[in-house]
């Protein structure tokens, strides 16, 4: 491919890219408007959330690997195709259930992400890989903050509902260009997809993250949460024996068990309940009345605004990682983004009564997830055979979304564990909570030191290969 079909494929799974991780914030500021149009209970609106969470987690790992099988290029545009139905779908819903299917739908959008960085191993140069990926990773990144930032001012001019209708068209576009302009990737996995292991990598993931979504509902020692939990820890018991003895595993165990992968995965859980929760509770505290002792009673858009030295500092540093990695290496910009990301949480916790020092704080964090972001992608693919591309990335971004739901489930728990007369929550509540992230970034930043060195990543993943080369043959 030339210069120029790069850049072209690269603007189009840019584009979806970008809007699904959009979507996965832009509809959380807009919850309590959601609520009230729709006629609903609080706890039935959260589902929009869920119900969106819990779909991404089970296709982003089941689609990246079937994109390696089919075709990553077909994949996508069917995935795109169906975010844009998940949207219209949204935009017309008359009631809370059809939104919240639609939800669903939008969900299947979360294999995107590895579908994206396997067509770019697969079609781009190999000097332009590292870069790309890492472009591609900040503009996920600046994605989720532009979502924060847009919800406000779109509710306020327009309605709810064009948080789903202004996507339709964008990701119409995208799977055009796509069809049209992306060409179909030579490589390709062998055998065929594993749907026990799939339906049993399903079952672990919607048991352990339903009750830890919804703990705040349900309470902790609820009998439905400590259920689903013991079922998720059966649940995954199962799949790790039935992915073992599969003849055509969905996520080779062999490849998750590399260095460089159980370690950078390590890491993205870690670094994901610090980001999620700070994504998901500082738009909160900035937003509390001035009166609770702390908060500055900011609107929606005042909130978001806030955010954006979050947004413009991790795209920045997002794209500048791609040009960082050939000198310092993906392992030294990962500890780096992680340290940030304690920094910012320790901030936060010590320093958050002027609004100053919120932005401050935010562009620091959004240094450290650009960076973040970026490394993780690149050291996942980097580390697996070519045709475990998709699966391998997947399970990444899956994992980084599991350290999410803990990281805003505690931060919940801490934030309304404290309540003061008004009903508000504590300031205490939010110091700690924030101190708490800032240690977990920080456990992320020393176990992203494990992350072997780039030397040792390609011997490993050079080792790998032959033997899933002669596992193929024999079967």
């Amino acid at each position: 491919m030339n210069r120029t079909s790069n850049r072209l494929t690269f603007a189009v799974l840019a584009t979806g890219a970008g809007v699904f991780s959009m979507l996965q914030s832009l509809i959380a500021p807009a919850l309590p408007t959601v609520q009230h149009a729709m006629h609903t209970s609080q706890s039935t609106a959260t589902w929009v959330m869920t119900a969106y969470l819990l779909s991404a987690s089970v296709f982003t790992p089941i689609l990246g690997r079937v994109g390696d099988l089919v075709g990553k290029k077909r994949t996508l545009v069917a995935v795109l195709a169906a975010l844009v139905l998940g949207c219209l779908l949204a935009a017309l819903a008359p009631n809370i259930t059809v939104l919240i299917v639609a939800r669903v739908v939008q969900g299947i959008g979360g294999a995107l992400f590895p579908l994206s960085f396997g067509i770019i191993r697969d079609e781009f140069p190999a000097v332009r890989v590292s870069p790309s990926i890492s472009n591609l990773s900040a503009v996920i990144a600046a994605g989720g903050g532009f979502g924060m930032v847009l919800a406000g001012p779109i509710v306020g001019a327009l309605d709810y509902r064009w948080l789903f209708w202004l996507p339709v068209g964008v990701v119409a576009l995208a799977a055009l260009a796509a069809l049209r302009w992306i060409p179909e990737s030579p490589t390709r996995g062998e055998g065929s997809v594993n749907w026990l292991g799939a339906g049993l990598l399903s079952a672990w993931l919607v048991a352990l993250l339903l009750p830890i979504s919804q703990a705040s509902v349900w309470g902790w020692g609820s009998m439905r949460v400590n259920l689903l939990l013991v079922a998720a820890v059966v649940l995954f018991a199962l799949w790790i024996r039935s992915e073992s003895r599969a003849a055509s595993p969905l996520i080779d165990l062999k490849v998750m068990r590399l260095r460089a992968v159980w370690t950078t995965n390590t890491a993205a859980l870690l670094f994901g309940a610090g980001m999620y929760a700070v994504w998901s509770f500082l738009p909160g505290f900035a937003q509390t009345p001035s009166s609770a002792g702390y908060g500055f009673g900011s609107s929606v858009t005042g909130a978001g605004l806030l955010m954006l030295p979050m947004l413009v500092a991790m795209f920045c540093s997002g794209v500048l990682s791609g040009r960082l990695q050939p000198i310092v290496g993906a392992k030294a910009l990962l500890v780096a983004g992680a340290a940030l990301g304690a920094a910012a949480c320790a901030i936060l916790a010590a320093w958050h009564g002027q609004q100053w020092q919120i932005a401050f704080a935010a562009g620091v964090f959004g240094l450290g997830i650009g960076l973040a972001f970026a490394s993780m992608a690149n050291l996942i693919v980097q580390s697996v055979p070519a045709e475990q591309t998709g699966a391998a990335t997947g399970m990444n971004a899956n994992i980084r979304t599991i350290g999410g739901s803990l990281g805003a489930a505690v931060m919940s728990s801490l934030v309304t564990g404290n309540l003061q007369a008004s009903g508000l929550p504590a300031e205490s509540g939010y110091t700690g909570g924030f101190a708490l992230l800032a240690v977990l970034c920080l456990a992320a930043s020393l176990t992203a030191l494990l992350v072997p060195a780039r030397t040792v990543v390609r011997q490993a993943a050079a080792e790998i290969q032959p033997t899933l080369v002669s596992e193929v043959a024999g079967r």
